[in-house]
């Protein structure tokens, strides 16, 4: 219980410092220092009021999409290191999204277990909305040759509770402007917190384009997790405690992993540690998605 208090609490740290901008709250503008120069690790909207950094996907969307078609090496290259050194590190402990939906998980209500065969289809969406983040922008374009950020702009939830709302809320012009557009995005918002409620990170799990990046780094990221088979009793209290449906002690390091330390804490015999740089020593196949329930 209390490394999950410490985990909320970095969680919550990461959101603040990404969204320290408090003025644009009050004023209903956007920050657009030189922060916006740089991406910030987690999926982080940079329409938020308060956000001081750019957020990758709209940044890789906004990048490709452009007249040039230029691939956007600074911005690859910085998630990639996120990814290279954390992995999904990134979506257990510093996305600010990923923590709403852990606060919505915490209601007390029942909660619901996807059928396994249906869980696991839903886990690819993830991927096919990475290709289209990457790919939609350089070929469906307007006269002008410019590409849309389709995700953002059609999809993301994050964007609406992060920056559309927040600017509707601030800015009357804003307000005046909303249409049809903003009505579906709130109906996707609206489904993935309903969802949150009773799915543990449904919206992580299927949707995520910036967690299916970081996925499928987690193997080789410099930051591992790994069962010691000599304290490993195969009791499955870690296989239990995961929410992300982790087969821990065949693939601890999983696409799907978030690496929230939940496994380690669950662990009575200390056979769960994590460090940097530890060597890889699990034998599970790279590139598929892997779910035990």
């Amino acid at each position: 219980m209390m490394q999950r208090k410490k985990r909320h609490i970095i969680q919550a740290a990461a959101a603040v410092l990404q969204n320290g901008y408090l003025e644009g709250f009050f004023t209903g503008g956007i920050y657009k220092g030189n922060g916006k120069h740089i991406c910030v690790p987690g999926l982080n909207c940079y329409s938020c009021p308060g956000a001081l950094g750019s957020c990758p996907i709209g940044s890789i969307q906004a990048v490709i999409g452009g007249s040039s078609r230029d691939f956007s090496y600074y911005v690859m290259g910085l998630i990639l290191l996120f990814g290279v050194i954390l992995g999904r590190l990134v979506c257990g402990f510093l996305c600010p999204f990923g923590f709403v939906q852990d606060l919505l998980h915490k209601f007390h209500t029942p909660k619901l277990k996807i059928q396994t065969k249906l869980d696991r289809t839903l886990r690819w969406n993830k991927f096919l909305m990475l290709a289209a983040v990457i790919f939609l922008p350089m070929i469906a374009t307007d006269a002008f040759g410019i590409g849309a950020p389709y995700f953002c702009k059609y999809f993301c939830p994050a964007g609406t509770l992060e920056g559309g709302l927040p600017l509707i809320a601030a800015n009357s012009a804003i307000r005046a402007a909303v249409g049809p557009l903003f009505y579906w995005k709130l109906f996707v918002l609206a489904a993935v917190i309903a969802a949150s409620i009773f799915i543990y990170r449904p919206f992580c799990k299927y949707f995520c384009p910036l967690g299916a990046f970081y996925g499928l780094l987690n193997r080789i990221s410099v930051f591992q997790y790994r069962v010691d088979p000599g304290r490993c009793t195969h009791c499955g209290a870690c296989e239990r405690a995961c929410k992300m449906g982790v087969d821990v002690t065949k693939n601890i390091n999983s696409i799907e992993c978030i690496r929230c330390g939940e496994c380690r804490n669950a662990c009575k015999f200390g056979a769960i540690s994590a460090s940097f740089g530890e060597a890889l020593k699990s034998s599970a196949k790279p590139g598929k998605p892997e779910v035990k329930h």
